[in-house]
């Protein structure tokens, strides 16, 4: 079945180009021009994509993909006006899986579309083994629900933060590099900043850690990466 896209930009030629092209290339494509309406869409049609302008009218486009990831949520890739890095690293610690500045191509537009949604065979933490539990001290994840708790209380979770725990708790001890953890959980088509790592670590620790500053779950290997200690 074709995917379900919900392009969200308030700027009428920008979004009726760019429903052009994806209905070219065989999406099933719905709009937004606002914030509010973009909420009560992704209710409605349950996209598997949203294309979403950061900038728009009453809600803006961060706290649109905050939302969105409660629920689990859709992908998101991002459209903005500007290029600096910290605005790359704000939206993808959101919870957005790619940034796209414009002014930008249809076409690669159209092509980083597809390759976000082919993540979901390339990234590792995508494809736990059916009713896996991991069980550590206080922390246990519940992979196939997708649920994690902290002494018996649930921790809510972001899909990429819970990705990124899940990449790291499954194999303890071991040690991973920004750029393994960029392709295992963002994927190998990923063209961002490899910051957005520490961005999402440092949400993890904040969620799970009793002082995020003394990490005992997730801790640093200087010049290296990260590990999961349990």
């Amino acid at each position: 079945m074709a995917a379900t896209i919900l392009v969200v930009e308030d700027e009428e030629p920008i979004l009726n180009l760019v429903v052009a092209y994806l209905k070219d290339d065989g999406f099933v494509v719905h709009t937004a021009r606002d914030g509010e309406s973009a909420l009560q869409q992704a209710q409605m049609v349950r996209p598997d994509l949203v294309v979403l302008d950061l900038l728009l009218p009453g809600i803006d486009g961060l706290e649109i993909c905050r939302r969105l990831q409660h629920d689990g949520g859709p992908y998101v890739l991002m459209l903005t006006a500007r290029a600096e890095e910290v605005d790359k690293v704000v939206g993808l610690s959101v919870g957005a899986d790619d940034y796209l500045t414009k002014p930008f191509s249809p076409r690669e537009l159209v092509a980083r579309v597809k390759a976000i949604l082919r993540r979901r065979r390339h990234t590792g933490a995508a494809a736990p083994a059916e009713n896996t539990l991991l069980t550590f001290r206080d922390l246990q994840i519940d992979v196939a629900r997708r649920e994690v708790q902290r002494r018996g209380v649930p921790v809510t979770l972001t899909a990429r933060e819970f990705d990124l725990l899940y990449t790291l708790a499954a194999m303890p001890g071991r040690v991973f590099t920004r750029e393994q953890l960029l392709e295992r959980v963002w994927g190998h088509d990923f063209d961002g900043v490899d910051r957005v790592v520490d961005v999402h670590i440092s949400l993890l620790r904040r969620k799970l850690e009793d002082d995020p500053a003394e990490p005992t779950l997730i801790q640093t290997v200087r010049g290296v990466g990260y590990k999961f200690t349990g």
